[in-house]
């Protein structure tokens, strides 16, 4: 996205910019894929590389191992070095900034010889219900299944031998950023689904974390629960350099330079923040994934506690809510390659995008209420629900409309259904002001469609931006060109608008009034059969 910025760099050519180290380099662990994007100062994107990765259920844990960690970087570094060679005819041999983002929360706790103690917990396992209950009573303050804090105390309340052992504990993004730097920090975003955040103090609540140390089954342990979590920082404070070790992690040939500056190391849901421009209050972004969320900017903490809401941070520290769902494009995909192969033994020559496209836009002719036609996506448990072992349903009463039409609707409709259950106690119950919402994933791709159901499930405007393709890894990328920047160029908010955003093309669409109608007869339909879904469980093992 190019601007009218009177810095100097701003207009280099892409071979400049690679050649003499000025651009900027975000990676995204994803759920399914490891993104890579290259930008110049101005935000242009110069290479993208990619590497498709799945999570394994192993011993009633979701998990992916470190190897299909570090062999995932490598893949999709090499990817995207290739692209920038295909593209730029040089060789990419530095950066001058790098970050890394990757799914928010879960538990990594290592000990003091930095060996991990417990195969990687991810935030799809919902068995932290009776230590997440304990905090949120604890805290006064919602602490959802997913967050490290949750997991923690799982471990130790279940006497786990490696709880005594533990030295450190981190995100994803977090390890990454260890071993590439040899930094224990953490942006403030992702942190925030570590522990709760003080918005005064920018850092870990000392109050919640007194109560935590406090706490029964943690007084007697060897450590603190403040000693054992990643230093804190801001979008904008340098948070190390790319070491030689880190450099070979990265990359094995050896082209890659050590020395670059990095970027506190975000989750996913701050990367989407920025990826959309949606760090100000009243704005808010929806990232659609495996997983979906809503990060809604707040003009004050919110009272209280809602289950539904998690109260985080954006990368520059201010307060948001979010509203977060384990399931959204998964069953989706699963049922658009059952009709991609049927395309395929009928012989019609489509590829995976033109025949998303034709789906995604014959709902479009479905009913406003889906015909009827009633999809639950829960490939894993729903906490926003109350469904604790997820089972993928399609149901549909004998005189609903069953036309492929309708079954699109249907589909694509749940795939925002518990995030719109959600919204609906944030922006309803709570009165929270939202002007704008961004939304980023593959679901948007296709023009116009996902986005108007979006904004019919959740009665606010949606905008869709020319960086959506890229997401989580572009703005990573913008945090890294952001540190390297320096303290000149003014706050998270300014440098966004006037340097990343000020050329930016977005297509806004409006809630329509019947189609939010039907999408509120659905979700009440919705709301009333997750009896169903929770009594799935039990009939299929």
């Amino acid at each position: 996205m190019n601007t009218e910025s009177g810095m100097h760099d701003v207009h280099l050519s892409g071979v400049e910019a690679i050649e003499t180290g000025r651009s900027f380099l975000g990676i995204e662990f994803g759920s399914t894929r490891i993104k890579a994007a290259l930008i110049d100062p101005a935000g242009e994107v110069l290479a993208i590389g990619a590497h498709a990765w799945e999570n394994q259920y192993i011993d009633d844990n979701w998990t992916y191992s470190t190897e299909a960690v570090w062999s995932g970087l490598q893949a999709c570094y090499a990817g995207l070095a290739a692209d920038v060679e295909r593209r730029w005819g040089c060789r990419l041999t530095q950066v001058g900034g790098l970050g890394v983002s990757a799914m928010m929360h879960g538990y990594l706790a290592f000990d003091a010889s930095g060996e991990l103690l417990t195969p990687f917990r991810t935030w799809r396992n919902t068995y932290t219900t009776e230590a997440a209950g304990i905090l949120t009573e604890s805290f006064h303050q919602n602490v959802p299944l997913r967050w490290s804090v949750s997991h923690l105390l799982h471990a130790v309340t279940r006497n786990e031998e490696h709880v005594t052992r533990i030295d450190y504990l981190t995100t994803l993004a977090g390890y990454v950023h260890w071993r590439l730097s040899g930094r224990r920090v953490l942006g403030i975003g992702d942190a925030s689904g570590m522990f709760p955040i003080d918005a005064r103090t920018k850092d870990y609540d000392a109050c919640m974390a007194a109560a935590f140390n406090d706490l029964h089954a943690v007084r007697n342990l060897p450590w603190r629960v403040e000693a054992i979590l990643p230093e804190v920082l801001l979008a904008g404070q340098p948070a190390g350099a790319l070491t030689e070790g880190g450099a070979a992690l990265l990359d094995p040939s050896g082209e890659l330079r050590s020395g670059a500056v990095m970027a506190p190391p975000e989750g996913d849901a701050g990367t989407g923040m920025v990826a959309t421009n949606s760090v100000r209050p009243r704005t808010g972004n929806v990232s659609a994934g495996t997983s979906a969320f809503a990060m809604v900017v707040l003009e004050t903490q919110l009272p209280g506690c809602r289950p539904e809401i998690d109260l985080v941070s954006t990368p520059a520290g201010d307060p948001a809510a979010m509203i977060h769902t384990n399931n959204c494009t998964g069953d989706l995909d699963a049922w658009l390659r059952i009709l991609a192969r049927f395309a395929e033994l009928v012989g019609a020559d489509l590829d995976t995008t033109d025949l998303y496209r034709l789906l995604y836009e014959e709902a479009v002719h479905g009913a406003d209420d889906a015909g009827g036609l009633l999809a639950y996506n829960y490939l894993s448990g729903e906490h926003q629900t109350g469904v604790s072992s997820g089972r993928p349903l399609f149901l549909r009463a004998t005189q609903s409309e069953f036309t492929l039409a309708n079954f699109m609707r249907a589909q694509l409709y749940s795939a925002f259904g518990a995030l719109a259950l959600g919204m609906n106690v944030l922006l309803g119950e709570e009165k929270v002001e939202l002007e704008s919402l961004f939304a980023h994933g593959g679901i948007f791709r296709t023009a116009g469609v996902a986005q108007q159901i979006l904004a019919d499930a959740v009665g606010a405007p949606v905008s869709v931006g020319d960086v959506a393709s890229e997401g989580g890894a572009w703005g990573m990328a913008v945090l890294a060109a952001f540190v390297a920047a320096g303290s000149g160029c003014g706050s998270l908010t300014d440098y966004l608008a006037t340097r990343m955003f000020a050329g930016a093309h977005l297509m806004r669409v409006e809630p329509d009034s019947s189609g939010a109608l039907g999408y509120a007869q659905w979700l009440s339909t919705y709301e009333r059969g997750l009896e169903l879904e929770r009594r799935a469980q039990n009939v299929i093992a």
